[in-house]
């Protein structure tokens, strides 16, 4: 007997349907599985073998034929263990209705005894069922929260082979999962155990992450051991502004599908905060993998990008980000597939000014010669810090400082203005759909909307000359001035707004460090 039933591979960040079609025959005794399944869906008939005898049915002693279609497509993964012993029972005569299954979308990994385990990829997986018009979606009980926020298609969450018989044969009732995504979404944007009100001092670093986080600017934070760059980078996202609906789904589609999401959960509401050590590699960094997965930057995507100790990093991890954080997308390709991972993420960098850590410091003095300094800050390439709006010098928080309990400002009141200069944004890139933030104009959108006055333009080139900044450091100053006159509220850039931007230029002066 031939029967159906349906399932879904993920590719990317999507799913695709995928039939699997379960046929016993009378004539040999072998058991197949086709449709370019790889090793983990090969294995599959064991653990199904095994689940359908411990719950006294019987696994068909005859010609078992599976095939996964479209069968040019790779399959991976254990997710189909439970729709192969479905489609296994239906074709060998021991659950009634077959057709019922049809309706229905199954995932799910089978443990020896018929346990059902958690499988990535759940939300993926309940878009495409509700795009393909099917009735239901049955999951594992741990991905059922997740798969739920979608609306339109019933999503049940099994634990165990009987009740999925049970349900298809009539005598079980399973009652569809409910989530009010709004609740959950609004609960969840208010949960942070970090706010910059922790900060002690260093109102002008906080100043230039408001500015950051307003325009959407990469920054990197220089200065010495301690002072504060780890504490003030994971904050950031706090003070960005909160996320959309459609950017969570976007978000947590990734999460969902690299495995990264936490038991029972559903929504990834609080924009994401990623920290890779040095010491990964760039597929880990940018995504990859026979089956590419997503990597870092691309868990990144809506939030922020942290790397610590930058010149650390290998040169080929920091030199495959330069395309991404162009084009906000990152595409990894194979000899037969090429996927695209978005990754519209904020980078945000830290580090030491010399080995020592101590080169420019009020107190200390740097034991490290000029040539090593050098040699330590040319770790990062020109085109890397090219696409660096913001340097930063942290500077250690003085003793009276630390002690003291004045109370500063709190994460709120500092996002506050920054959806506000975000709203302005908002209103002049309208008629650019890609464009939403100051950080992302290009050279010809900056000349109309960036026009400086002629005291900007003298204050400029005096800059230019005096400091003898790179010629990367004109459109950089440019932008930000223009994102600092949107938090003053000003319509034009004055001189003041732009005497603000050129102070965070500070490796672009000719001659620093060494």
């Amino acid at each position: 007997m031939l029967v159906k039933t349906f399932g879904c591979a993920v590719f990317g960040v999507d799913a695709i349907t995928i039939t699997i079609e379960v046929n016993v025959d009378n004539k040999s005794q072998h058991y197949y599985i086709v449709g370019l399944p790889d090793n983990a869906v090969k294995e599959s008939l064991q653990r199904v073998e095994s689940a359908i005898k411990a719950n006294d049915w019987y696994m068909p002693r005859t010609k078992l034929v599976v095939n996964l279609a479209p069968a040019d497509i790779r399959k991976s993964g254990t997710a189909f263990d439970l729709p192969i012993a479905i489609g296994t029972l239906a074709a060998a005569d021991q659950l009634n209705e077959p057709e019922k299954l049809l309706e229905y979308i199954i995932m799910g990994e089978l443990s020896l005894d018929g346990t059902i385990r958690p499988v990535k990829g759940a939300l993926p997986m309940a878009l495409r069922a509700v795009k393909d018009g099917f009735k239901g979606l049955m999951v594992p009980a741990e991905n059922a929260i997740e798969a739920a926020v979608v609306e339109g298609i019933d999503v049940y969450g099994v634990s165990h082979i009987k009740e999925v018989v049970q349900f298809f044969e009539g005598t079980q009732e399973l009652t569809p999962v409910k989530v009010d995504v709004q609740q959950l979404f609004e609960q969840a944007q208010t949960i942070s155990e970090f706010d910059f009100t922790d900060v002690k001092g260093q109102e002008n670093i906080k100043r230039a992450m408001e500015i950051a986080a307003a325009g959407a600017h990469n920054v990197i934070l220089i200065g010495p051991p301690g002072a504060g760059k780890t504490m003030l980078a994971r904050r950031l996202p706090t003070i960005l502004p909160p996320m959309t609906m459609e950017e969570s789904l976007e978000t947590t589609k990734i999460h969902s599908v690299a495995g990264k999401l936490p038991e029972h959960s559903s929504l990834v509401s609080l924009r994401p905060f990623r920290a890779p050590h040095h010491s990964c590699s760039p597929s880990a960094l940018v995504g990859g993998g026979s089956i590419p997965q997503p990597g870092e930057i691309s868990l990144a995507h809506h939030g922020v990008l942290f790397l610590d100790e930058l010149p650390e990093f290998q040169r080929a991890v920091l030199e495959v980000m330069r395309q991404p954080m162009e084009e906000r997308k990152v595409t990894i390709s194979r000899a037969k597939v090429a996927l695209d991972f978005p990754a519209n993420f904020m980078l945000v960098a830290s580090m030491n000014p010399c080995p020592c850590g101590f080169y420019n410091h009020p107190e200390k003095t740097c034991v490290c010669p000029p040539q090593m300094v050098k040699k330590y800050l040319s770790k990062i390439s020109g085109p890397l810090l090219d696409r660096i709006d913001l340097h930063v010098e942290v500077t250690p928080v003085p003793f009276n400082e630390l002690t003291r309990h004045s109370i500063s400002e709190n994460s709120l009141m500092i996002r506050e203005r920054v959806m506000a200069a975000r709203q302005i944004q908002q209103m002049r890139y309208k008629e650019f759909p890609d464009v939403y933030a100051n950080a992302q104009m290009s050279s010809k959108m900056m000349k109309s909307m960036c026009v400086l006055n002629e005291a900007c333009s003298t204050l400029l080139k005096q800059a230019m000359d005096k400091l003898n900044l790179s010629a990367r450091a004109y459109d950089r100053i440019i932008k930000v001035s223009r994102t600092i006159a949107d938090l003053a509220g000003s319509e034009q850039i004055e001189a003041v707004h732009l005497a603000e931007a050129i102070q965070y230029r500070s490796l672009d002066r000719e001659g620093w460090g060494g």
